[in-house]
């Protein structure tokens, strides 16, 4: 499944790592360190709320952790479910 992360950003759900609050970014020194030395951020840090943590690649939002993790545990929630749409077209 996808997780649409702001920012015009789409990501696997089964790659994300982490979501953290961006705001504990400035209160940890390996944090910060991590955000410094990675090769690439993807997403605007002006009103950002949260960093998305895959294996490749670290993506800041404009979106909260909470929605976030709303929008993740609504799609697994959609995996799980049963596939009836077969049942529909009988």
């Amino acid at each position: 499944m996808f997780i649409h992360i702001g920012n015009g950003n789409v990501i696997r759900s089964k790659d994300i790592v982490s979501i953290i609050d961006y705001h504990i970014v400035s209160s940890s020194t390996i944090m910060e360190e991590m955000m410094k030395n990675s090769t690439g951020i993807i997403g605007p840090r002006e009103d950002a709320k949260s960093v998305v943590i895959t294996d490749n690649q670290l993506y800041v939002s404009t979106l909260s952790v909470a929605t976030l993790k709303k929008r993740a545990s609504m799609i697994s929630t959609i995996s799980k479910l049963e596939d009836y749409s077969s049942d529909l077209f009988e």
